[in-house]
């Protein structure tokens, strides 16, 4: 058993999962890095967290499908018998036109981005109620969500599942300590970004039209997921906090 808090990051081996996993270990989390395909992005991750001074679990799974999600919380039994921080990061998808998207595009998108919350939440859950002390489940979204943005289908309309999760969820393990909430993000400059067709657009438009006059980087977002993990923020439930700098404002 843990005798630290304990937190699962999917998807992070990298990019912002990464950096949220090394900022929850700097304040004294143990960590389970969860990746599906990069092993040697996520023992490095692992090696970081561990010069924190925090215990590092490193699990292979696929989250969009439910009976890796039940390994990797049976490998988080054995590893700390607990968990109360359940970040869900771990994000895929098929950046094609609408009338170009096939069944499988669809599917994959919405089982690791929307489902994988579902599924992930219910074994976290279970695991927060155990410790009688609660617990806290953060998404990741973005704008595409709410707004069109250029070959984004699959994944705005699965950020757009996973933010009205978020609510039904909040609903339904409060009377167990569980809060739960989403952070929404402008353009950020990671390694997902460099999939899209038009990502020198995006960045261009993020730079220029953005009124807090600079770029959302992954730190911003790394702040707010903090936030939301502190019980300073213990009354907010069920929300997608936007961290845009304001971009979205002037659309």
């Amino acid at each position: 058993m843990s005798l630290n808090q304990v937190a699962l990051v999917t998807g992070s081996s990298r990019g912002i999962g990464r950096a949220i996993a090394l900022r929850l270990a700097d304040k004294g989390y143990d960590i389970v890095i969860n990746y599906l395909r990069n092993k040697q992005a996520a023992l490095e991750t692992a090696e970081e967290i561990e010069k924190l001074g925090a215990r590092a679990l490193v699990v292979k799974a696929n989250v969009g499908k439910p009976e890796k999600i039940k390994d990797l919380f049976e490998q988080i039994d054995l590893a700390f018998g607990r968990l109360d921080v359940l970040v869900n990061n771990a994000a895929s998808g098929v950046l094609r036109p609408a009338m170009e998207l096939e069944e499988s595009h669809w599917d994959w998108t919405m089982d690791i981005n929307s489902k994988a919350l579902l599924f992930c939440a219910q074994e976290a859950a279970k695991r927060m109620e155990k410790t009688g002390e609660g617990g806290k489940i953060i998404s990741i979204s973005s704008l595409g969500s709410i707004r069109y943005l250029e070959n984004y289908t699959t994944v705005g309309v699965s950020k757009a599942a996973l933010e009205a999760l978020t609510r039904y969820l909040a609903v339904e393990l409060a009377p167990k300590g569980i809060v739960v909430n989403a952070v929404s993000g402008g353009a950020v400059d990671t390694e997902a970004l460099k999939h899209f067709p038009n990502r020198a657009e995006l960045l261009a438009d993020a730079i220029s039209k953005t009124p807090a006059g600079r770029m959302v980087e992954i730190e911003d977002l790394v702040d707010t997921v903090e936030f939301l993990i502190s019980n300073q923020s213990s009354m907010i439930r069920g929300q997608t906090i936007i961290v845009d700098g304001g971009r979205s404002l002037l659309v």
